[in-house]
């Protein structure tokens, strides 16, 4: 048996471990709820390595490879602004004290970066777009087989870009941004929810006929359609991956923002022949892709 890699995605409310074999085969899998707090975010990915190591019985090669949310300098594996892990202040140096607990190197990268090389080595393309809608909406772009980052760390922040001058305001001091309408926040804003998930309470009520559902539906993917479409026209990726916790919805998801891509190019010739529709995914419910990247980052 040759050696495998581990990768962690660490999020708000969980922290997801998983062994990969060279081979691509997902050897083990382990969760944990994530503790706040930079002890806490390490005590808990501690946790999880330890878990895998006792699961798999092979050597692991490489650095352990982690996705977290926020602003990271990958060079000093730094992590500054992941608000919902309870790092909002100046740079934690998450891969140094981690490294540490584990007696091993970490490497560190922006969670929807690594999610996007997962989507990557599971889908077999190496030029494609992956547009997470979670808490918030950002693009990861791997082109031409390697991660654009961009100068600033900034590639991808697609959410923040505005659309409507008479918007709400965003989070980033801007006003009417992709954000406040296509994320799941926007959803749980215009659709709150007790007993299921926004998202899926919305589709479900939808589904079922109400009006006003509907309406927010088709708002929320008119959204979604604006931000794969201006990411399409800035980098022409051969494919569009929607992965985060809204495209749990599966082919529901991609049926409206299809329609919505569709209902865009029936004006503009230009736009039917790039055929956004087509290139469009959905990351499968039990496809790992963070995780995966993670173990990924590496190589």
């Amino acid at each position: 048996m040759g050696p495998v890699r581990l990768g962690l995605d660490i999020g708000a409310t969980k922290t997801l471990g998983l062994v990969l074999a060279d081979d691509g085969v997902i050897k083990a899998e382990v969760r944990e709820p994530t503790e706040p707090g930079a002890d806490g975010v390490v005590r808990t990915a501690a946790k999880v390595v330890d878990a895998l190591r006792d699961a798999v019985d092979e050597p692991w090669t490489g650095p352990v490879g982690v996705g977290v949310p926020g602003l990271v300098d990958v060079e000093r594996g730094a992590v500054k602004h992941a608000v919902n892990l309870g790092l909002d202040g100046d740079w934690v140096p998450l891969g140094d004290l981690l490294g540490d607990r584990l007696g091993a190197q970490v490497v560190v990268e922006n969670d929807v970066n690594v999610a996007s090389l997962g989507a990557a080595a599971l889908s077999g393309e190496d030029d494609l777009v992956y547009l997470s809608i979670g808490t918030g909406l950002a693009a990861g772009l791997v082109l031409d087989g390697r991660l654009r980052r961009g100068v600033h760390g900034a590639a991808g922040e697609i959410g923040h870009v505005p659309v409507d001058p008479m918007g709400v305001y965003c989070q980033c001091g801007q006003r009417g941004c992709l954000e406040t309408v296509a994320s799941g926040s926007a959803i749980a804003a215009a659709w709150p929810s007790t007993d299921l998930p926004p998202a899926q309470a919305l589709f479900a009520a939808a589904q079922a006929g109400d009006e006003k559902a509907i309406a927010v539906r088709d708002r929320f993917a008119v959204g979604v359609a604006e931000a794969i479409r201006v990411l399409s026209l800035a980098v022409d990726p051969r494919t569009i991956v929607v992965g985060g916790g809204v495209a749990q919805l599966g082919d529901q998801l991609r049926a409206v923002v299809a329609a919505a891509l569709l209902d865009q190019a029936a004006s503009s010739p230009f736009l039917a022949s790039l055929d956004l529709a087509g290139r469009l995914r959905v990351v499968p419910a039990d496809r790992p892709v963070a995780a995966v990247g993670a173990a990924l980052l590496g190589r």
